[in-house]
């Protein structure tokens, strides 16, 4: 283990690596040092206003559209910006973290987009983080070409989707960087080393520093990404508006400021995606305390449900109006070896998929190379040869704020084996996620850390409101820690038990599993010499 300290007082404790220091120069760290610094008051604040926010809500204030901004939503003549180059066509977008095969693959698939995803899909190990960024640097050098030992090829072809990268959310802290002795907000690691050595060769390359933000709560979560993005643009001689960045709405306060983000972003703004499973674990979260928004099994919950359709048809209403993109969720199935379940799942992902493009979605989102071609055909059926259908407005749609929170009609009690499905989901994502991987292949999906999360909040939430019992959690919690035991010999079961418990049976709910895990488990630090 070494430490460095540059001049920018950026202090390094993370394990070298090979070829780290393509990525970690003096230069990149002075850079990410500058951001950390510049926007550490405010970084800060964002995070007070969040936890005020949620204790507000959580002693029953309502959530309602500001009346503040009113005349903003009102005023018909603000547009975000025109699409960046390779961004005006996004019918299918691919997402998965930035290894090295699954670069590839994605680049590869046909998929108008690929999302390089350091957030949910990655588990954020020092190697993943900067061997990330190394695998994003190569891609687009073009030397990412490599065979493996078994003698199978991985080379880039001709036609390459569109790298966008998701960064890790406000919420998280990058332990092995420090500036002045705080952590760098994981947000500006992950934005800034991409920006910093990657947005000229891409707007060299014809495309673009192109991104997408997730848990995003509200507009001055936004203006602060805005404010990063002149400065970043500022500090390297990049013109202003060069950046382009999508905003996941996968936050249920999010949904009620649509407006309010495009506009605080609109010289950057790529448009909104729907982020449904994070949003669904958002909204148990949130109103965790109040019984009527007890949810029930994980597979009950589908997008006809009325409070996700008022969700979506917001969504698409809002962006279209402004002029920008608006995006579906995930379609997470992953193809395998069984064809009927196959067969089954695809006819499923296709009722998804031709309701999204006839409710107006102008793309939408895969988590397997294997589902590019049938979307982009159901997109290609409605969109013909134009890139997307921003111009259909959908001002038939008008969504109440009792219609976002209906959830009492979605109600319902959960059922054993839906306990039992949300235990084993989490259980066994965990033991990946801290053996580094944040995308994994459970029951047929390609799952990642938002179904860990919403599958732990269901098993409080349904606890806390008497839907299940705590005796039969802990019997199937049993069970299903000897069966991942048995079934992977290697699974970290005492972590993994201890993780669950900590994150899912604890009185208070903790915010996001992947913070307080983050620190226990994978964070390996030393003290810096005198």
């Amino acid at each position: 283990m070494t430490t460095t300290e540059p001049t920018s007082r950026v202090q390094v404790f993370g394990a070298p690596g090979d070829r780290f220091d393509e990525i970690l120069t003096p230069a990149a760290l002075d850079f990410i040092g500058n951001l950390a610094r510049t926007f550490a008051d405010r970084y800060r604040d964002v995070l007070t206003e969040r936890r005020r926010r949620a204790l507000h809500l959580s002693s029953g204030s309502p959530l309602d559209f500001s009346l503040a901004t009113s005349a903003l939503r009102a005023d018909p003549h603000w547009r975000v910006a025109p699409p960046g180059p390779g961004l005006a066509d996004r019918r299918v977008e691919i997402t998965g973290p930035p290894e090295r095969r699954m670069t590839v693959d994605a680049l590869n698939s046909g998929a108008q987009v690929w999302l390089a995803d350091f957030e949910d899909a990655t588990s954020p190990t020092w190697d993943n983080i900067i061997g990330g960024q190394l695998n994003l640097l190569d891609a687009i050098e073009r030397r990412i070409d490599f065979t493996t030992p078994d003698g199978t090829e991985y080379r880039l072809g001709d036609q390459l989707a569109t790298i966008v990268v998701r960064p890790r959310g406000w919420h998280l802290t990058e332990e092995h960087l420090l500036v002045d002795d705080r952590p760098v907000p994981a947000s500006l690691v992950d934005f800034g080393l991409y920006f910093f050595h990657c947005a000229q060769r891409q707007i060299d390359a014809g495309s673009g520093p192109y991104f997408y933000l997730p848990k995003l709560e509200n507009a001055c979560d936004a203006r602060l990404w805005n404010d990063v993005f002149v400065l970043a643009q500022e500090l390297l001689g990049i013109p202003r508006g060069t950046i382009r960045a999508t905003v996941l709405i996968e936050t249920v306060t999010a949904a009620f400021e649509m407006e309010e983000i495009l506009y605080e972003l609109r010289e950057h703004s790529a448009g909104l995606n729907a982020g449904r499973w994070d949003y669904l674990f958002s909204l148990i979260k949130t109103f965790a305390h109040r019984p009527d928004f007890s949810l029930p099994d994980r597979t009950k919950v589908t997008m006809t449900s009325p409070f996700l359709r008022a969700y979506t048809e917001l969504l698409v209403h809002t962006c279209h109006k402004r002029g920008a993109h608006a995006i579906g969720g995930m379609a997470a199935h992953a193809p395998g070896n069984d064809a009927q379940a196959d067969g089954a799942a695809l006819a499923t992902v296709r009722l998804d998929k031709e309701r999204e493009a006839e409710d107006g979605f102008d793309g939408t989102w895969v988590a397997h190379p294997g589902l590019v071609p049938l979307c982009r055909e159901i997109f290609d059926g409605v969109l013909g040869g134009r890139p997307h259908q921003i111009d259909r407005t959908r001002d038939d749609v008008e969504v109440s704020a009792d219609q976002l929170l209906a959830v009492r009609r979605t109600a319902g009690p959960p059922t054993e084996a839906g306990v039992r499905a949300n235990i084993a989901v989490a259980l066994r994502y965990f033991d990946a996620w801290l053996r580094g991987t944040g995308a994994v292949a459970l029951d047929g999906l390609m799952e990642d850390a938002a179904a860990a999360e919403i599958a732990r909040a269901q098993i409080w939430q349904w606890l806390r409101h008497g839907a299940v019992e705590r005796e039969t959690v802990i019997r199937l919690l049993d069970e299903e820690i000897a069966a991942l035991g048995a079934a992977y010999p290697w699974a970290q079961v005492d972590n993994v038990r201890e993780i669950f418990e900590r994150v899912a049976l604890a009185r208070e709910l903790p915010a996001f599993f992947t913070h307080d895990t983050y620190h226990r488990h994978l964070v390996i630090r030393t003290e810096v010499p005198a």
